[in-house]
C-alpha cells in the first residue's frame, strides 16, 4: 500500500487520457465541500443539549461559529506548509493523508458532541479536518494545471468546481441524516458525524487509487508552450515568487474576495431564517429549516458553477477583467441586500446571494490560473498553497464580523434579528471596494517597477 502511494507508481503510461483525472479531483473536492453546508448543524448543535430549544449549558451560536473558522484556517494554514511536500511526494499520497484527516474530524467530532466537549468539536472538525482540508484542497489543482496547460482556468474549474458543489449535497444529506437519527433525547448530531466520516472516507479513497500525473515535459498534442511577454515570471519556484509584489497584492485580492463571501456563507442557514421569519414577513411566508437547508444547497450550486463559468471566461477575457467583475458586482449586491430584506422580497434576496457566491467561488477558481499566468508551473502548487494564507486570514476575520456583528446589535442594541445584517453587509462591499483597487495595481513581473 505504502509503494502505491508514491509518486514513481502515480506517473501515467504513454497515451492516458487526460479526462480520466478530473474524476478523481471531483471525488476529493465533493467530499471536502461539505465545509460550507456545516452552517445546517449550527442550530442543532445550538440545542444539544436542550433538543427543542437552547437551554443552560448549550453552546451559542458565536461558539459554533468558531468551528467552520477554525477548519478554513488550518485548510490555509496546511496548504501553505505542505505545498511544496506535496510537489515531492505526489498528489497521491498528499490525498490520502487528506481523506484520513477529514474523516477522522467527523469521528472526532461525534465524540465531543456526545460528551458535549465542544473543544473536540474544535480539534475534530476544526484543526483535524481542517488539515484535510488544505492537503485535499490543492492535490487536485496542481495536477491538474500540469494535464491541461492549454486551458488553465478551465483545468482549475473543473478541480475547484467540486469544492463548491460538495454543500449541495452535504446539506440536504446532513438534514436527513439527523431527521433520521433524532429521537426525543437526541439531536442525531453524533451519529450523523460518524456516518459522514464513513461515507466521505471511502468516496475519497476513490480518487486516491485513480489520480495520475502527467510524465515529466508532457503536454497536449499539438501544443507548443511559448513563452509569454505578459509573463516574464515563468518558471519561479515559491521562494521566489513571495518575493515579489504581484504575490502580496494577489494575496490582498483574493483575502478580501474570500472575506466578503465567506462569513456570509458560514451562516446562510440561520441568516435567511432570521431575515425571512415569521415575525419579520409573517408565518405563511416565513423560511423553515428545510428550506433554509435548500438554501444552502442552492448557493452551493452556483458556487460549483461559478468555479466552473467564471474560469473557464477567463481564459478568453484574461483574470484581471474576471477580478474587476468580482467586485464591482459584488459590491453592488452586498448594498443591495439589505433593501431586499426590509421589502420582505425573498426570490431578490436569493437571486442576490446566487450571484454573489458565484462569483465568490470564481474567484477560488480563477486564482491558480492567476498564479500560473504569473509565476509559470513550476511549483504552482507551493505558491497556491502559500497564498491560500488569506483564505486562513479571511476565515478568522469574515465568520466573526458577521456572528460578533449580529450578536452585538441584537443582545446590546435589542436590534429586531432580522436587521441584524445591514452593517456587516455595507461593511462587506467596502472590502470588495479595496479588493478592486488591489487587483488594479497588479501588473506583469517586468512592469511592476514602475508602480511601487
Amino acid at each position: 500500500m505504502i509503494s502505491f502511494l508514491n509518486k514513481s507508481n502515480t506517473i501515467a503510461p504513454e497515451g492516458y487520457n487526460r479526462w480520466r483525472v478530473p474524476p478523481a479531483a471531483l471525488a476529493i473536492h465533493l467530499c471536502i465541500g461539505q465545509i460550507y453546508a456545516y452552517s445546517v448543524f449550527n442550530k442543532p448543535l445550538s440545542q444539544a443539549l436542550g433538543i427543542t430549544k437552547p437551554v443552560e449549558g448549550d453552546w451559542t451560536l458565536v461558539q459554533i461559529g468558531y468551528i467552520f473558522s477554525i477548519a478554513l484556517f488550518c485548510l490555509g494554514a496546511s496548504a501553505a506548509v505542505f505545498g511544496r511536500w506535496l510537489e515531492r511526494v505526489g498528489p497521491r499520497k498528499a490525498m490520502f493523508v487528506s481523506a484520513l484527516c477529514f474523516s477522522g474530524g467527523f469521528f472526532l467530532s461525534a465524540l465531543g458532541v456526545w460528551s458535549h466537549q465542544i473543544w473536540l468539536l474544535y480539534l475534530g472538525n476544526g484543526v483535524l479536518g481542517g488539515i484535510g482540508l488544505g492537503l485535499g484542497y490543492i492535490s487536485p489543482v496542481s495536477t491538474l494545471i500540469k494535464w491541461f496547460p492549454d486551458r488553465p482556468g478551465m483545468a482549475t474549474g473543473m478541480a475547484i468546481m467540486g469544492f463548491g458543489g460538495g454543500a449541495m449535497v452535504a446539506a440536504p444529506l446532513s438534514i436527513r441524516l439527523m431527521e433520521f437519527f433524532q429521537t426525543p433525547d437526541s439531536i442525531g448530531v453524533t451519529e450523523t458525524f460518524l456516518a459522514l466520516g464513513i461515507l466521505y472516507l471511502a468516496y475519497m479513497l476513490f480518487g486516491v487509487m485513480t489520480i495520475r500525473i502527467p510524465p515529466e515535459g508532457w503536454q497536449p498534442a499539438g501544443m507548443s508552450i511559448q513563452s509569454s511577454q505578459n509573463s516574464p515570471g515563468l518558471g519561479l519556484d515559491a521562494d521566489a515568487a513571495i518575493r515579489t509584489p504581484q504575490f502580496y497584492l494577489l494575496f490582498a485580492v483574493l483575502m478580501l474576495n474570500v472575506t466578503a463571501g465567506i462569513g456570509v456563507l458560514g451562516q446562510a442557514s440561520v441568516m435567511i431564517q432570521e431575515m425571512f421569519s415569521a415575525k419579520a414577513i409573517g408565518a405563511s411566508r416565513a423560511v423553515t429549516a428545510a428550506a433554509a437547508g435548500g438554501f444552502v444547497g442552492l448557493l452551493s450550486l452556483f458556487n460549483m458553477a461559478g468555479r466552473f463559468f467564471w474560469s473557464s471566461l477567463s481564459d478568453k477575457i484574461g483574470r484581471k477583467n474576471t477580478y474587476t467583475i468580482f467586485f464591482l458586482l459584488g459590491a453592488a449586491l452586498y448594498m443591495l441586500v439589505p433593501l431586499t430584506g426590509r421589502m420582505g422580497n425573498i426570490v431578490l434576496f436569493v437571486g442576490a446571494f446566487c450571484l454573489i457566491m458565484s462569483m465568490y467561488g470564481g474567484g477560488f477558481a480563477t486564482i491558480p490560473a492567476y498564479l500560473r499566468d504569473m509565476f509559470g508551473t513550476k511549483e504552482v502548487g507551493a505558491i497556491h498553497g502559500r497564498l491560500l494564507l488569506a483564505w486562513s486570514m479571511a476565515a478568522l476575520l469574515g465568520p466573526q464580523l458577521v456572528n460578533n456583528i449580529r450578536a452585538y446589535q441584537i443582545d446590546t442594541l435589542q436590534m429586531p434579528a432580522a436587521e441584524a445584517y445591514s452593517v456587516t453587509m455595507y461593511l462587506m462591499a467596502g472590502l470588495l471596494a479595496l479588493g478592486f483597487l488591489c487587483n488594479i495595481l497588479i501588473k506583469p513581473l517586468a512592469k511592476i517597477d514602475s508602480i511601487f
